[in-house]
């Protein structure tokens, strides 16, 4: 009769031990021979809930385990009223773990490395960066103009400093005033990696979003929605919803499309980069699903590089007069990942088609072999 009272006792204390701990413990392993550098690692939630319960969200930190410095966070919210997940920015060494501590603290201010926003201003613009590199793809208001473009435009950096309001009221951002500029010209054409169904041969462009949803705004990542009204794709009626998310310290955009029309058989699509007339350097690596283009250098404003990474099968790559093309296929409301972004020679990191076609390589390395994330 004792024992069983002891026992009862400490099952009940048990949870009260639980409820008492003041921290939890995370541990991020890199199983790659590469170095990860400036790594956005995402960590549920509920996991951080289940060990450190009563977690406050505006008074916590996140401790370098060795250098007991703090590292920077997100809370991630997907577009949800309640917290999703804790993201982190890190660096972890080839082929070994970093310990992080999430307790109580005042956290510092961090800087913010993302952003994006609805540009009414602009005809219907929505514009996206990081500290890298920014992006903008275009609006309806805009499909009334004579320079209309489908694809997804970049605007060139070299500064880690969010430019893009500055660049908006400034309203003079085809010339370079020190941060970079926009010479990248877009066209008739899916432009620097947008996706489009590719029927009979022939690339099915839509209009241009119509709504947008922005889910999260930094400081680490960014995500948003853009929505795109019904079209006639080659006899196919089809509608899409592209969500985009770009995280600080990388070249690429993360792109999940979900395409809606009335067919069960998957339908052809492919993704794009503009093809200058003069020489560039291309790669299409059909097995690795990784298409990269080192554009011609054009003068004083150096040169643009553009790739894409795919997750699903390529069935071909091509390169015509205007662009060049990664055809894969979709199912009817079935999320499609890809990765595309680009990189400026003038930005001082990336400075030949070799260092390009290499960080496409070990992105896609990345990509394949994420990092292991552990909560204790």
């Amino acid at each position: 009769m004792k024992f069983i009272k002891l026992f009862s006792g400490l099952a009940f204390l048990l949870p009260l031990t639980l409820l008492a701990q003041s921290k939890a413990t995370v541990s991020i392993q890199n199983n790659l021979v590469l170095d990860r550098k400036e790594a956005i690692v995402s960590i549920k939630w509920d996991a951080i809930l289940s060990r450190y319960p009563q977690i406050d969200t505006a008074n916590f930190v996140v401790i370098n385990s060795v250098t007991k410095k703090q590292i920077p966070y997100q809370l991630e919210h997907l577009g949800q009223s309640t917290i999703q997940n804790l993201l982190v920015q890190v660096d972890v060494k080839a082929k070994s773990t970093l310990s992080l501590s999430i307790q109580k603290g005042k956290p510092e201010t961090f800087v913010t490395k993302t952003y994006a926003r609805y540009v009414p201003e602009r005809k219907d613009d929505f514009a996206w960066e990081n500290d890298k590199i920014a992006f903008r793809a275009y609006g309806k208001a805009l499909e009334k103009e004579k320079d209309n473009a489908f694809g997804f435009d970049v605007w060139v950096k070299r500064t880690d400093r969010m430019i893009l309001n500055e660049r908006y009221k400034l309203a003079d951002y085809h010339v370079d005033h020190g941060d970079g500029l926009d010479y990248y010209q877009v066209g008739l054409t899916l432009g620097a990696g947008n996706m489009a169904p590719f029927i009979n041969d022939t690339i099915r462009y839509s209009g241009n979003y119509q709504q947008w949803k922005i889910l999260d705004n930094g400081p680490l990542r960014t995500s948003f929605q853009l929505s795109y009204n019904s079209w006639n794709a080659g006899g196919i009626k089809t509608s899409a919803t592209k969500t985009i998310a770009i995280d600080a310290g990388s070249q690429l955009n993360r792109v999940e499309n979900v395409y809606t029309f009335n067919d069960t058989k998957p339908m052809p699509v492919v993704v794009g980069i503009i093809k200058r007339p003069e020489n560039g350097v291309i790669s299409l690596n059909e097995q690795q699903k990784i298409m990269g283009y080192w554009e011609p250098t054009l003068g004083k404003n150096g040169t643009t590089a553009v790739g894409v990474v795919l997750t699903t099968p390529v069935s071909k790559m091509s390169v015509d007069a205007t662009q060049l093309l990664a055809k894969t296929t979709v199912q009817s409301n079935e999320p499609i990942v890809y990765f595309t972004g680009a990189a400026w020679d003038k930005a001082g990191k990336i400075t030949n088609s070799k260092e390009w076609f290499d960080y496409l390589n070990n992105f896609n390395e990345q990509i394949k072999n994420p990092l292991v994330v552990t909560v204790k």
